[in-house]
């Protein structure tokens, strides 16, 4: 392991948004930008998403939890708005869907992958 913190820092304000893309899944207007990459998991446990006025991420479910904090603008998860500077910690096995329709910026911890519900 690596004594250099350095190496453990993500640069977000210089870190580019990319478009959100999950196979067979509508994530038209949702950008994504990695804080920290799991190698062991293959996948990022910690990232912000961006979501334009009206996008959403459909209906799915939260095996290892997740926690979420509302950065900037709202969303709207289970009929319950959230608001910048609110924070929502899910269990495992928690189930929703997110849409915004004023646009926001989420923070994202989740341990495990999500699985979506059809």
């Amino acid at each position: 392991m690596s004594t250099d913190i350095n190496d453990y820092i993500t640069k977000s304000n210089t870190t580019a948004w990319k478009a959100l893309v999950e196979e067979d899944v509508d994530t038209k207007g949702i950008s994504v930008k990695v804080l920290r990459y799991d190698e062991k998991q293959q996948r990022p446990p910690t990232f912000m998403l961006r979501f334009e006025p009206g996008a959403s991420y459909p209906y799915h479910n939260h095996p290892g939890g997740e926690e979420l904090l509302v950065l900037e603008g709202s969303c709207i998860l289970e009929g319950t708005t959230l608001y910048a500077g609110d924070y929502l910690y899910t269990p495992a096995g928690f189930k929703h869907s997110v849409k915004s329709e004023t646009g926001c910026t989420l923070l994202f911890m989740v341990p495990e992958e999500v699985e979506i519900i059809s």
